[in-house]
C-alpha cells in the first residue's frame, strides 16, 4: 500500500490502526521512497507492506529515500529495475543494513506509541565533514605566519614611501 508518511506517526485514529495491525503482527515491511517519484505530487512516500502469514512477531524497515535508490530526472525522480532490485533483496533477506534497513521486535514499536515512521528506527548516516583538527590548527598556524609577514611588509613600504 503506497501511503502518505504521516499516518505512520500521528495519533488518534491512524494511531489505533496501527496499534491493531501492529498487534496482530500484519505488518511486515515499512518502505520510505524518494520525495518526487509520483507525478502531481513532490512528497516522499511510504509503502506499508502487509502479511496474514507472517512466522516472527518483528517489522522490517527501510530507508530506501537515498540518492542510491533512485536516478534524479528533469521533472520527478525515477526508481529503475535496479533500485527497486536493491529494495527487493532487502525486503527478502529481512537483514539489517546500516543506514538503510533494521528489523525491530515489535514488542519495541508498542513501546513506542505503535510509531512506524522509519527514521525512528533506521538510523539516518552521518553525512557531515570530518575534519582533523590538528591538520585544521597548522593550516590557522601557517596562515597567521604569512599574514605577520605580509604586515612587515607592508610596514617597510610604508617607511619608504613616508620617507
Amino acid at each position: 500500500i503506497v501511503c502518505f508518511p504521516g499516518i505512520f506517526y500521528r495519533g488518534g485514529a491512524e494511531q489505533k490502526i496501527r496499534k491493531y495491525l501492529v498487534d496482530n503482527n500484519f505488518v511486515e515491511t515499512v518502505i520510505s521512497l524518494a520525495p518526487n517519484l509520483f507525478f502531481g505530487t513532490s512528497i516522499a512516500v511510504n509503502i506499508l507492506v502487509l502479511s496474514k502469514h507472517k512466522t516472527e512477531n518483528k517489522t522490517q524497515f527501510i530507508d530506501a529515500s537515498g540518492e542510491d535508490f533512485f536516478k534524479k530526472a528533469t521533472n520527478n525522480n525515477v526508481l529503475e529495475d535496479a533500485h527497486i532490485k536493491k529494495i527487493m533483496e532487502m525486503f527478502d533477506s529481512k537483514q539489517d543494513v546500516a543506514h538503510t534497513a533494521s528489523t525491530i521486535d515489535n514488542a519495541k514499536i508498542a513501546e513506542n506509541d505503535y510509531n512506524l515512521s522509519v527514521s525512528s528506527y533506521v538510523e539516518a548516516k552521518d553525512t557531515r565533514e570530518v575534519i582533523d583538527i590538528n591538520e585544521l590548527n597548522e593550516e590557522i598556524a601557517q596562515t597567521v605566519a604569512k599574514i605577520d609577514a605580509l604586515r612587515k611588509d607592508i610596514d617597510v613600504i610604508v617607511k619608504e614611501i613616508e620617507v
